[in-house]
């Protein structure tokens, strides 16, 4: 926290201002709300503004987050023009005078076009870069370009890009309240608010509702997995307002309802907080993942992980020393299994989860990176040195981490 303070100094004159597309729904938005506190507290004013658009708008960027990760496009002349119009109808309304803005995702990605630059601008991409749909790309790079630096989850997503890349491992607010200390009665308080019983081991996936966290995979897993022990399953997301396809995907799933399976949409930090903590098991079998901030929530909570071997999941979970990582549901329902039937393995897990999470993914290493990023600017916007001097640190070798820039 010293050390946070003292490089925060320097930088208590600046304003900084971050954009992205919802308030609440999804990890962004959850970092966001707790960073942009931070900032202020630590006298750097620091705003956060939302881009507002039309359903259509919203249609045509989940179609540019789910091309980004892969998925194939019909980029069309319409889907540009109601992309680009609304984002310059989002800069008509918003007078930025700022001293550094960052710019999340593609939703509000070329606003910077609208401006007469007068700051450094930094677009942050929190999804999975790895394999992005050329045509997508192509058409978003330009865009891209205009800014002066580029924040990525993981080295895996680093494109061939004039624009410096830097890497950021997202992180979580332990005081949140999906995160801080519950009692054994505000668990129970909160699960029988839903119905949600306990007298069977509970295995637990809480995302977004989106088809690349996999929820048909966790129902395959979990009927698979209850052949063998008992157990129920519950599946809480919401549908976040930049994220039309969400309500469609949940609609999708209410089939699957039972005794034994809940499906529950609501926006209700309590009930994701007890659920963690109360969980036999915390599923989240994503088949693309940025990061999957839910991830270290569970892993903080000291709960038994199975994440799919993806993305940002991967530098979270180490195989078999603080979780389980799977490529398939079959792998999925054999860890189910295997953790049920040896609940020291599972605490022991639980343990190591809590630990990593401690040591490398709480909120103020975030803070202190971007702490960094922003002093790093020379007058011209320019980063000073190349973007691999300002990451060190990495993490455990055997996990294959990446480096992330470095408390000083």
């Amino acid at each position: 926290m010293r050390r946070i303070e003292a490089k925060a100094r320097p930088l208590q004159d600046m304003h900084i201002l971050h954009v992205n597309s919802t308030y609440y729904g999804g990890g962004v938005s959850q970092i966001l709300a707790s960073m942009t506190l931070l900032m202020n507290n630590l006298g750097i004013q620091t705003g956060w503004r939302v881009v507002h658009g039309p359903p259509d708008f919203f249609s045509v960027t989940k179609k540019f987050h789910n091309a980004l990760q892969g998925a194939e496009i019909n980029l069309t002349r319409r889907k540009k023009v109601i992309y680009e119009r609304v984002v310059h109808e989002n800069a008509i309304r918003n007078h930025l005078d700022h001293d550094v803005i960052f710019v999340h995702d593609p939703q509000p990605l070329p606003l910077i076009t609208h401006y007469r630059k007068k700051c450094p601008w930094v677009w942050r991409c929190h999804i999975d870069l790895s394999t992005p749909n050329a045509e997508a790309w192509n058409y978003l790079a330009p865009f891209i370009e205009q800014y002066d630096a580029v924040i990525l989850s993981c080295k895996e997503y680093r494109q061939d890009l004039a624009t410096p890349q830097v890497i950021f491992l997202p992180a979580i607010d332990p005081f949140s309240i999906v995160n801080q200390e519950l009692s054994e009665s505000a668990v129970d308080e909160r699960l029988a608010h839903y119905d949600i019983p306990t007298d069977l081991p509970l295995i637990v996936q809480i995302s977004r509702f989106d088809r690349w966290k996999d929820p048909e995979g966790v129902l395959r897993a979990f009927e698979l997995a209850r052949k063998k022990e008992e157990c129920t399953l519950v599946l809480v997301g919401n549908v976040a307002t930049d994220d039309p396809e969400g309500a469609e995907v949940y609609r999708s799933l209410l089939s699957h309802r039972g005794e034994r399976v809940i499906i529950l949409s609501v926006q209700d930090g309590a009930l994701v907080n007890a659920l963690q903590r109360r969980a036999a098991v915390v599923l989240q079998k994503s088949i693309r993942e940025g990061f999957g901030l839910t991830v270290s929530e569970a892993m903080w909570k000291g709960a038994a992980v199975i994440g799919g071997n993806v993305g940002g999941i991967r530098y979270q979970i180490q195989d078999g020393v603080n979780g389980f990582l799977v490529s398939s549901v079959d792998e999925a329902a054999e860890r189910i299994v295997q953790i049920l039937r040896d609940p020291d393995l599972g605490q022991r897990l639980g343990r190591a989860a809590h630990e990593t999470v401690r040591e490398h993914f709480l909120i103020t290493r975030t803070i202190e990176h971007y702490l960094d990023l922003i002093g790093s600017f020379e007058p011209e916007f320019r980063l000073s040195g190349e973007p691999r001097d300002l990451m060190a640190g990495d993490l455990p070798e055997e996990q294959n981490q990446v480096a992330a820039m470095p408390p000083q």
